[in-house]
């Protein structure tokens, strides 16, 4: 009798715990309509159509930071700011490795294979808890093709026991675009750097207490930022291998996080060597869910800030044409396509704050209403984010030139700051921002 009465009990007991825990399950499970997610060539969220809008923020983890080097007060600020002026996004940098050159961000997150900052990965919980209690979403990107943040020449300066160049001073950009492109075949570089995207992608919280994985604040997972095949010489075999480690790259981290998309972080054809089979072949993966391009029409010397009048036409003849051609692509992918990344000096190349901005109010104009126009008309926009929101951020140096210790802002230590970035006094252009953010968000109701 004992036996039967043990044995009953034991049943009891495990049909309660079976019960309890299937409860616990489904009372925890992720609710799919919860993330935003890619619906042919648009995103929805919650059964609705979403687009970004938003600016490229990439400090905002840094700022998090409970250390010396963050200021959480300041980001909080600068979330209210962003969130009146109608943004419901950032793009974010997720960790940046130890570099000894100028143009690199100092502190890092990892100075070294395996080595982390706490204090800095808990910046980012900070960013994407206070994203949450504003309904923002994130972009996170998880390396860098530029030295601005280490990046993936600063894997091959480990691997390698070489000290990385800095192309700022050396000015020798075709070598430096080759070293960093070298990572993408180095086995040594791939094992380590996808223990960092586990590291990141499967992270809990430590603001929350939520995984990463689970939460819907969180739009992307980037693999780098502006990821190029190589340089002007890059091969065929190069360019075959580029595309490789974009889908496999994005397929591990899918196999980590079924929950969130993948995207590139590709400037478009021109950092694909103007080769929009590349381009197309990359963004055709199964694992990468929408396309991105940026534009830069200095950078790229279709404007010349020193002659404005007289490269003005022309240079906005080919951004349109880049344009229209990327959404174009996209459209034929029949995926969503997001302009991550485009921006213009202030007037004449000046930095300092007080300067004018007439010609990037044109161009932000401009480049907002074709993408209106034809987000109106169906085509697959998702949205954009500016490059950068610079907010209170300010520089003391005569120079310009970031220091250690200096604010951050979204012009980063490759550039003298206050050159593309946007103030809190850069009145102009925070109503453009504002009117057109208010016109994307009447679309997606």
């Amino acid at each position: 009798m004992k036996k039967i009465i043990a044995l009953c009990t034991a049943i009891l007991f495990l049909n309660i715990t079976e019960h309890v825990s299937a409860a616990d399950k489904k009372n925890n499970a992720v609710n799919k309509a919860d993330f935003i997610t890619a619906d042919g060539a648009h995103f929805t969220f919650k059964g609705k159509p979403y687009y970004v809008i938003g600016t490229n923020m990439w400090y905002g983890g840094y700022l998090g930071s409970a250390g010396n080097v963050g200021d959480r007060a300041r980001l909080v600020k600068e979330l209210d700011n962003l969130k009146l002026m109608g943004i419901n996004n950032l793009r974010v940098l997720a960790v940046s490795e130890k570099s000894e050159h100028n143009s690199a961000v100092h502190p890092a997150t990892t100075n070294g294979f395996g080595q982390y900052d706490e204090e800095l990965l808990a910046g980012l919980d900070f960013l994407v808890a206070e994203m949450a209690k504003r309904d923002m979403s994130v972009v996170i990107y998880l390396n860098n093709f530029w030295q601005w943040s280490g990046g993936m020449t600063q894997y091959m300066g480990w691997i390698e026991g070489q000290p990385v160049q800095d192309p700022n001073v050396t000015h020798d950009w075709e070598g430096f675009m080759a070293k960093s492109a070298s990572f993408y075949q180095s086995k040594k570089a791939q094992t380590e750097w996808r223990k960092t995207i586990k590291k990141i992608v499967t992270r809990t919280n430590t603001i929350t207490g939520k995984s990463y994985v689970d939460d819907p604040v969180i739009l992307s997972w980037q693999l780098a930022n502006e990821p190029r095949p190589g340089n002007s010489k890059t091969t065929d075999k190069e360019k075959a291998v580029y595309v490789k480690w974009v889908n496999d790259t994005a397929k591990y981290i899918h196999e980590l996080d079924p929950n969130h998309m993948v995207s590139t972080g590709s400037e478009g054809l021109m950092g694909s060597v103007n080769d929009e089979k590349v381009y197309t072949q990359a963004h055709s993966s199964p694992y990468i869910n929408y396309l991105t391009y940026h534009m830069w029409i200095r950078n790229w010397s279709w404007f010349d800030q020193k002659r404005p009048l007289e490269t003005w036409d022309t240079g906005l003849a080919k951004a349109k044409d880049y344009l229209n051609l990327h959404i174009d692509i996209a459209n034929k992918l029949n995926k969503p396509i997001v302009l991550e990344e485009f921006g213009l000096d202030r007037d004449m190349g000046a930095y300092d704050v007080k300067s004018t901005t007439h010609y990037r109010d044109k161009f932000y104009r401009i480049v907002f209403d074709a993408l209106y126009t034809r987000a109106q008309a169906g085509d697959a926009i998702a949205g954009y984010n500016f490059w950068a929101w610079n907010g209170t951020a300010r520089t003391q140096r005569e120079n310009f030139w970031w220091q250690t210790g200096d604010d951050f802002m979204g012009d980063p230590p490759q550039e003298q700051q206050g050159m593309y970035g946007v103030f809190d006094s850069d009145i102009s252009t925070i109503l453009l921002i504002k009117e057109y953010s208010d016109k994307m968000h009447a679309i997606a109701k």
